[in-house]
């Protein structure tokens, strides 16, 4: 059977052959991380098989399909020596998996595959075949039937290799089926890094917790349905990823409570609160498609007037309290709400015994202030997710972990469904929810403040200012973020500030230009951020970490001096072809920014003044007839 090609693996590598089963996993489980028009796959549940039991699953009567069947079974014996012959009366562990495509262009047909696995021989074999329901038929593909091989060259040389049945009539869709060439120039290699550094996740798989076909189909009715809002979206943010993320949370939810109706036996859409519900869209999309909710955020959204009368948004900062609790609601909805993060499982559970919530936790905030590490043998993330499951658990709640798909590094959510306790014991898990939260406090040395905390503003279940009276403020201490929208890219930075680290940076890099001929334009060297952040005073660092990114956003905004790609720093040469093709010199343009390099860079500027984008000079500058802000010089 011919072998299509192969991949060795780095010499010495120790992940083997563990690894090997653990790449394979992946591929079986998650097939869309490669094949991107895939969803995902479910499949059965392994048992062991031998040639008979394959035949009954292939459900193989007939004369042709048996000859076909022969091939099979001689190449999944293929390659192998008499010293790895079976001694087992069932040789394979199968399963069957379903791919589920992104967008159903099959109909009632299903594309499937038996995956058989001999870990005697350290091999594993996809047999695809199509299932017609409404037919009654199984036919199997015979030509793209293939095998995956783990072979040891000695003891420190590991290959993986791919076999085929037959190199003739591969077909391919594009969807389930893809290119014979894919399987060497994407799989193969992918594997191959997957079994060489084995590493298991800190976090489930992702939709672990629902039906991966009903995300797939909801999610593609909903990105159809709200697509057109990445055209008009009002907001300074990146449309596309807003919008198709707030699309997959929606789809999540919807999927999730749809299982619940189900489970419940009931018919009745659940009602639901977002806290701290930013552009409004998560809300939109929930109330358009018939859940009763309403969404809080401490600042309102130029998007907000876009939605219709039908979604409820409220400009309003929460402080938690007796005041900010929802007895009437299903659900409590905390999506990337920062500071209310942790309170949510709170308020979820003080708001009725019949209350849950879904969180899906961003930046790192403890009840009072930012998080603190603890545990330096996790990553940060896994930490305080473990922090806020532990928030769950203390308030009473069957806490489950999930992954979502999302445009974002941060995925992971919770959801606490239901309780741990009998209603009748509220009164007692209340206390240790109480003394949990006043535990953190002292942990975090936060300082109680009872006045001010509310921003007078009204509370959620009337028109009056909320009163601050013993046990209605269990908040106390928590610090609402302000309503007023802060820039934190650098811009609002003193102008003396940023040219010096500008003029600091760029002599540090200029005066490492070793071995350049006086004839030469000085184009200086390299250095990492961190290497560069060491020239700074602790000052000027401690500035730059209130901002979003920090040092390495501000070396970006100032991209006409500097070039800063993997993390490394470089003076920006704009001799370079690529430099000049992305913004080239049109005579007659406008130049409103002063050149950098003729006033600083002891060579001057390495283009003619005719050729740069830039103002050589102030009798240089043609203004625009738009009134300016402020001249900058980057």
């Amino acid at each position: 059977m011919p072998k299509l090609s192969d991949a060795e693996f780095p010499s010495g590598c120790k992940s083997l052959p563990e690894g090997f089963w653990s790449a394979v996993e992946v591929w079986v489980k998650k097939p869309h991380v490669v094949n991107k028009r895939l969803c995902g796959a479910t499949e059965t549940e392994s048992r062991d098989v031998d040639s008979g039991d394959l035949r009954k699953l292939l459900d193989s009567n007939e004369e042709e399909e048996e000859e076909l069947l022969q091939d099979v079974f001689q190449f999944l014996g293929s390659g192998v020596s008499p010293a790895h012959t079976h001694q087992k009366g069932k040789p394979w562990s199968s399963r069957v998996r379903t791919f589920i495509p992104k967008v159903n262009c099959y109909g009632a047909k299903q594309q499937k595959e038996v995956v058989l696995k001999d870990s005697d021989r350290q091999h594993v074999t996809f047999l695809p075949f199509e299932e017609d329901s409404a037919a009654g038929r199984v036919s199997l593909k015979k030509c793209n039937i293939y095998q995956l091989r783990l072979c040891s060259k000695d003891c420190e040389q590991w290959a993986l290799e791919l076999h085929v049945l037959t190199l003739d009539g591969w077909f391919s869709d594009g969807v389930a089926y893809p290119k014979l060439p894919w399987l060497s120039s994407d799989l193969l290699p992918k594997l191959v890094r997957w079994a060489a550094e084995c590493k298991s996740s800190e976090f489930k798989s992702t939709l672990s917790l629902l039906p991966v076909e009903k995300y797939s189909l909801t999610y593609q009715q909903l990105k159809e349905k709200y697509k057109s809002m990445v055209k008009v979206w009002p907001e300074v943010t990146n449309p596309e990823k807003f919008v198709y993320e707030d699309v997959a949370i929606a789809t999540y939810l919807l999927v999730l409570w749809a299982e619940e109706r189900a489970v419940k036996s009931v018919t009745d859409s659940q009602s639901f609160v977002d806290l701290g519900c930013g552009n409004g869209l998560l809300v939109h999309i929930l109330t358009n498609e018939g859940h009763p909710g309403r969404g809080i955020d401490v600042r309102r959204r130029r998007i907000w007037d876009m939605y219709g009368p039908q979604t409820e948004l409220e400009e309003k900062a929460i402080t938690p309290s007796e005041s900010f609790l929802f007895p009437g609601t299903d659900w409590l909805i905390g999506n990337h709400s920062d500071e209310l993060t942790p309170w949510i499982p709170v308020i979820a559970a003080r708001s009725s015994y019949s209350c849950r919530f879904f969180v899906l936790p961003c930046c790192f905030f403890d009840f009072y202030g930012k998080y603190q590490r603890r545990q330096c043998r996790k990553s940060q993330y896994k930490e305080y997710i473990d922090f806020i499951a532990e928030v769950s658990q203390v308030c009473g709640f069957n806490t489950e972990e999930d992954c979502l798909r999302i445009p974002s590094t941060k995925r992971v959510c919770l959801v606490g469904k239901s309780r741990t306790y009998k209603q009748s014991d509220e009164a007692e898990i209340d206390q240790r929810r109480a003394s949990y939260i006043q535990s953190r406090q002292i942990s975090t040395g936060a300082a109680v403040q009872r006045s001010g905390v509310r921003n007078g503003r009204d509370c959620c279940h009337g028109s009056v200012e909320c009163d601050d009276t013993s046990g209605s403020a269990w908040g106390d201490g928590f610090q609402p973020r302000n309503g007023a929208e802060t820039v934190r890219n650098c811009l609002a930075l003193p102008r003396d500030v940023v040219d010096g680290v500008v003029q600091k940076v760029a002599e540090a890099l200029l005066g490492m230009s070793e071995g350049t001929s006086s004839g030469d334009w000085n184009k200086g060297g390299s250095l990492s951020v961190r290497e560069v952040a060491a020239l700074l005073q602790q000052e000027t660092l401690q500035l730059l970490k209130k901002e979003c990114g920090g040092l390495q956003t501000l070396l970006k905004n100032n991209h006409q001096v500097f070039k800063v790609e993997g993390g490394t720093v470089r003076i920006r040469d704009w001799r370079d072809g690529t430099e000049s093709q992305r913004r080239p010199a049109v005579p007659g343009a406008l130049k409103t920014r002063l050149c950098w390099f003729h006033a600083h860079h002891p060579q001057g500027c390495p283009l003619q003044e005719q050729n740069c984008t830039f103002a050589h000079g102030l009798d240089d500058l043609r203004p625009s007839t738009r009134p300016l802000k402020k001249l900058k010089i980057f």
